[in-house]
């Protein structure tokens, strides 16, 4: 005898099984609160905008006790003491709704409840039922407060749990009106309608603004690498320059010097492999930092030997530029001498952006042991559109990261006549006197 394989389960045990998991998610969103324990508002930046739900609570809470007790007395005919015990159940714990509404709901719905099995045999069958006057306007209140704080499946139990509340008071008392519990369903569910999108929309906005905020972080620090990576790429072009001549020196040296040994013509192999070494290293290095596609550049970088071609230029684009450099800069690393001319260059760029027109200064001064590099530019002549309303911050990202890596310091920022300041100051090697004898080697 064969056996069919099982298949899918009927679709009603489907429905079944659906169900009893939504009463379960029912029923743990009735009984467990969404939220922690702050205030509505607990966050807004102004004292009476956070101080501004106690004051509507405590407000609602003592109008709301004294008109229950009032219209339960007058108008249903409860005695005083039951009254006034009806009244407090049903009013006081409003001042619940600024931090903790669905707990406040635990106690009000029940006592509505009890409030409507009382009012069941009132003398006046035709008084609004079950729901008094009082007791459907505060719970609108309450159902507001859920709909700013709850979760959609919490209100929308309250909700439901609610209607099959005014459902059952009329199967039990079906000779009196239930008028209110209709007009609270339907009343109620706007209300939640318009809370639960207040919430959604103030959820929205800060997810937006926290989106904002990690956007910004993020584009910061790609600024910064790809920074860092050209920063590395023209580095390695200085130094393999250097490389490259010391390899070249290194294997032309026994055909360049009569008479050398056969261990100095070794040591100048051994040199000029360990320059190919390391240009290799480099090389391999270099791959890693670039992006897929791009090539290295070829020519030499620049330094501050092309700063008057620099100036001369932006002069040409119309930009008032006067150049100061010193004569004597003494020896200038091939790292600070690039840093120097990109920075110069990315200042230069800024004026242009930002302030076309502005007339500028450069200077390149040495100093106690440091390169000063000092670009100042002051307002633009007439008022003009900038062509950048908005930078993306790249340039000063870059002169700060050179000079970081460099040992020195950046100082940006503008000046009170509308112009702008880039001072840059970075170590230069310490030196060395003509008189002073080379340093012993001890081999």
């Amino acid at each position: 005898m064969s056996i069919s394989p099982a298949g899918p389960p009927p679709p009603a045990d489907g429905l079944v099984s659906a169900a009893r998991r939504n009463l379960r998610e029912l029923a743990h969103g009735l009984s467990h609160a969404s939220h922690p324990s702050t205030p509505l508002l607990a966050g807004a930046p102004k004292p009476w905008q956070r101080m501004l739900p106690y004051v509507v609570v405590l407000a609602l809470t003592a109008i709301f006790i004294p008109v229950t007790i009032n219209v339960l007395t007058t108008q249903y005919d409860v005695p005083g003491a039951l009254a006034g015990a009806l009244g407090v159940a049903q009013a006081a714990p409003l001042l619940m709704l600024a931090h903790r509404p669905l707990q406040a709901w635990w106690i009000i719905f029940p006592a509505d409840i009890a409030g409507a099995l009382v009012l069941s045999r009132s003398a006046e069958p035709n008084a609004l039922w079950p729901w008094t006057a009082p007791a459907l306007i505060a719970y609108l209140f309450l159902l507001l407060a859920l709909g700013l704080r709850e979760t959609r499946r919490t209100v929308v139990g309250v909700w439901v749990v609610t209607a099959a509340a005014g459902a059952a008071l009329h199967l039990i008392a079906p000779d009196r009106a239930a008028d209110s519990a209709l007009l609270l369903s339907i009343l109620g569910a706007v209300v939640l309608v318009i809370g639960a999108a207040v919430r959604e929309r103030g959820e929205a906005t800060r997810r937006l603004a926290e989106q904002e905020t990690i956007s910004e972080a993020e584009r910061a620090q790609r600024t910064l690498l790809e920074e860092r990576t050209r920063i590395a790429r023209e580095l390695h072009d200085v130094v393999a320059h250097h490389m490259s001549v010391i390899t070249v020196q290194a294997d032309s040296a026994p055909y360049r010097i009569s008479g050398l040994s056969e261990p100095a013509q070794e040591e100048f192999a051994s040199i000029a492999a360990a320059a190919r070494e390391s240009l290799g290293e480099m090389r391999r290095l270099l791959s890693v930092l670039r992006s897929d596609g791009t090539e290295g550049d070829r020519a030499p970088q620049p330094g501050l030997d092309r700063l008057q071609q620099l100036v001369e230029a932006t002069v040409r684009a119309g930009l008032p530029a006067e150049l100061s450099l010193a004569a004597e800069l003494g020896e200038v690393p091939p790292a600070v001498d690039l840093s120097a001319y990109r920075i110069v260059q990315e200042a230069l760029a800024n004026v242009v952006r930002h302030a076309p027109g502005a007339r500028t200064q450069v200077s390149v001064r040495a100093a106690a042991g440091h390169l000063n590099v000092l670009v100042v530019n002051g307002p633009a002549p007439k008022p003009a559109a900038p062509l950048e309303s908005t930078g993306t911050g790249h340039g000063l990202v870059g002169m700060r990261e050179r000079v970081r890596l460099t040992g020195g310091t950046l100082d940006t920022g503008p000046l009170p006549d509308g112009g702008f300041r880039v001072a840059a100051r970075m170590p230069l090697p310490p030196a060395v006197s003509p008189s002073a004898p080379p340093p012993s080697e001890d081999l």
